[in-house]
């Protein structure tokens, strides 16, 4: 089992930033791959950036250039560096972890970031 825990989310003006940081902790050796997804009131989660065991690093085309997505294997954390901030990006922010041999599925909490003036 692979147990995600967010935190970083809060409240910043357009144009600010945050880090986002996810937690792993179980068997996080297990672990394939890390994405970031968010989910904005009234809207389906979309996906925001994968990074991959091997560095593969994938953004969504609406966060490109802005976001970073990160992890320190030591600390068993993935990051998500997120730039020059939009009204638009405000959303409950979600990892994911696919791990084992059938990619099971492992959810964190979520964060709420909240862009506003």
């Amino acid at each position: 089992q692979v147990q995600l825990v967010e935190s970083g989310g809060g409240l910043v003006q357009p144009g600010g930033s945050l880090r986002l940081s996810c937690a792993a902790s179980g068997s996080v050796s297990s672990i394939s791959v890390m994405n970031w997804f968010r989910q904005a009131p009234g809207k389906q989660r979309e996906w925001v950036a994968t990074i991959t065991r091997s560095s593969t690093i994938m953004y969504a085309d609406s966060v490109k250039g802005r976001f970073a997505i990160s992890r320190d294997d030591a600390k068993n954390t993935a990051y998500l560096q997120m730039n020059n901030l939009k009204v638009e990006d405000t959303a409950v922010y979600y990892c994911r972890a696919l791990w084992g041999t059938n990619d099971n599925e492992s959810w964190g909490q979520g964060t709420q970031v909240t862009v506003s003036s």
